[in-house]
């Protein structure tokens, strides 16, 4: 296949180039895309330096498939054009997430919606992958009434810059310096703040909103209570989220646990003894959601607790983008969701 990254110089785009040669997808040539100011930039492509090339009317002629990581106005001007030369767009950003049209999907979750795509289909918010992965195998067996989440969001869901500046302020705090950001809003130097998407007259800010709306269109539960308050953490690259559950009727916790040890994508570490549960350097480089810590709400007979993290730069973008390229060239390739075959 002939495949276009569209953002290939950012944190995102640099992860897909690695999750391409490290999976073995067949690309035939790759097409490395930026803006005009990013491009002219050389990357490492197989034992290669390619070139970098602008974006244009012209870039996704002969494309098959664009991988698509360089933000909302910049999918919404390129991908019908890319879509019009032929090419499938398997877009990263909001642009496209909640249009009726497009297919929302996360592979292990509901991999036959990326079939009924017409020509783009949407990667959901990495917080929202992260979430549906964890709570798809238990919906699979009760109904879920209410998700009550908090989420701990590192620096790369704000960019590869907002990496480098957590790195540098926190050189500056531990020097006696006074942290100044630039990319954020506040520093995230030994510092935490409630998540910095706009805010909406509801009071929930815009990262609390997609959780809400995605996880309804990934799970086809238009009608799920979902409430979510999202914050950044002085992490670099994975997020946490503490989740509440509650079903129509009892689940009990061994029951659960045996489901998420057995879930796609998902790996049990939990030792109630020593107190060892998922952290985000158990998954920074890593494929797979950790969940743990699945105990019973002491609150309410019919809700559940759980704890899990996942790398915001692979499950929650690049790899899931590349498992729905996987998905739609080999559609066996991939789990197919809660008590499906692979």
């Amino acid at each position: 296949m002939r495949i276009a990254v569209l953002g290939a110089t950012g944190a995102v785009g640099q992860e897909l180039l690695t999750l391409l040669q490290e999976r073995g997808f067949p690309v035939a040539e790759l097409v490395p895309l930026a803006s005009s100011r990013s491009a002219g930039q050389d990357l490492d492509w197989q034992g290669e330096r390619i070139r970098v090339q602008p974006v244009g009317p012209g870039a996704f002629e002969g494309v098959d498939l664009v991988l698509a990581s360089a933000g909302g106005s910049v999918s919404r001007q390129w991908a019908p054009v890319a879509v019009a030369a032929g090419a499938v767009v398997i877009d990263n950003s909001s642009a496209f997430r909640m249009d009726p049209a497009v297919p929302l999907v996360v592979p292990e979750v509901n991999p036959q919606a990326a079939f009924a795509h017409a020509g783009i289909i949407a990667n959901p918010n990495c917080t929202t992958i992260l979430l549906t992965l964890a709570l798809a195998p238990l919906a699979a067996r009760r109904p879920i009434r209410r998700v009550v989440l908090s989420t701990y969001q590192s620096a790369s869901g704000a960019g590869a810059r907002a990496m480098e500046e957590l790195r540098q302020l926190s050189r500056t705090v531990l020097d006696g310096g006074e942290p100044v950001s630039e990319v954020l809003p506040h520093s995230l130097a030994f510092n935490l703040f409630l998540h910095n998407s706009p805010l909406e007259p509801s009071g929930y800010c815009e990262e609390e909103l997609k959780m809400l709306h995605e996880t309804r269109k990934i799970m086809g539960l238009p009608q799920l209570r979902l409430t979510a308050t999202c914050v950044r953490v002085p992490v670099l690259r994975a997020h946490s989220e503490a989740v509440n559950i509650e079903f129509e009727e009892p689940f009990p916790v061994e029951e659960a646990r045996a489901l998420l040890a057995a879930a796609p994508g998902v790996e049990l570490i939990e030792n109630f003894e020593t107190n060892r549960f998922p952290m985000p350097t158990d998954v920074t480089g890593r494929d797979a959601v950790a969940v743990g810590r699945i105990r019973q709400d002491l609150s309410d007979p019919r809700a559940l607790e759980l704890w899990l993290c996942g790398d915001q730069i692979r499950k929650g973008a690049a790899l899931n983008a590349i498992q729905i390229a996987e998905l739609l060239r080999e559609p066996a390739a991939v789990a197919m969701g809660p008590g499906g075959a692979a």
